[in-house]
């Protein structure tokens, strides 16, 4: 496809290493939407907030920051690898190793399943304590670019979450009829900015715990 009338793309990245996107093969990856996803990470801060938050348990210095790993976990949940395992194939992708600050072909591969799962085992109650005060402070600091706001809609919306095993907490839902938790999602209604979120058991009516969830954000807010 040396002939191929298409140009080549540039693209700006986070590291001084140049990204094309060109038709001439080589080593591909098929999730190009995260260069986008890792400027928004950039641009917010997400994943350095919820890595100060996550508690080191490693009893020596890791190949892997904590940030890199909780960038790792983010990314591969944003493109539809939510399954633990699908770390083992995805360590070596050239571009998922680029955004979480590795080099795409000299770079060390990331952190493969076992360590994606300790990551997620060190996480315990105050930890997750600590990361919804963090994605509220971010959306804090988002709302208030332009200023104070006169008024702050609140959108709280229960979802389902499909389980496919004999997870703690997962249960049969009649409505949605499967396995599933049942988490509540609360946006804020204008500019569509997540500020919490609730883990809550499959079979949870659906209102469970929003008002003291409102509670909580109006005294923050205030």
């Amino acid at each position: 496809m040396n002939d191929c009338a298409t140009q080549k793309m540039r693209f700006e990245t986070q590291s001084a290493l140049a990204l094309e996107a060109a038709f001439d093969g080589g080593r591909i990856t098929s999730d190009g939407g995260l260069l986008w996803l890792a400027e928004a990470d950039s641009e917010l801060g997400l994943c350095e907030a919820l890595a100060s938050c996550v508690p080191e348990w490693r009893k020596r210095q890791g190949r892997h920051s904590l940030t890199s790993l909780i960038r790792q976990r983010v990314f591969q949940i944003a493109c539809g690898y939510e399954d633990q395992n699908d770390s083992n194939s995805l360590r070596e992708d050239p571009l998922l190793k680029l955004v979480c600050g590795s080099l795409p072909e000299s770079g060390v591969d990331l952190a493969s399943q076992p360590t994606i799962s300790r990551l997620e085992n060190a996480v315990d109650s105050r930890s997750c304590h600590q990361i919804a005060e963090a994605l509220f402070e971010l959306y804090l600091q988002q709302r208030e670019t332009h200023g104070t706001p006169e008024k702050v809609l609140l959108d709280f919306d229960a979802t389902d979450d499909p389980t496919h095993g004999e997870q703690q907490g997962s249960y049969y839902h009649g409505y949605y009829r499967q396995h599933m938790y049942h988490p509540l999602l609360v946006f804020d209604g204008e500019s569509g900015h997540l500020i919490g979120a609730l883990l809550r058991a499959g079979n949870t009516h659906a209102s469970n715990s929003a008002v003291a969830f409102l509670k909580r954000i109006v005294i923050r807010l205030r």
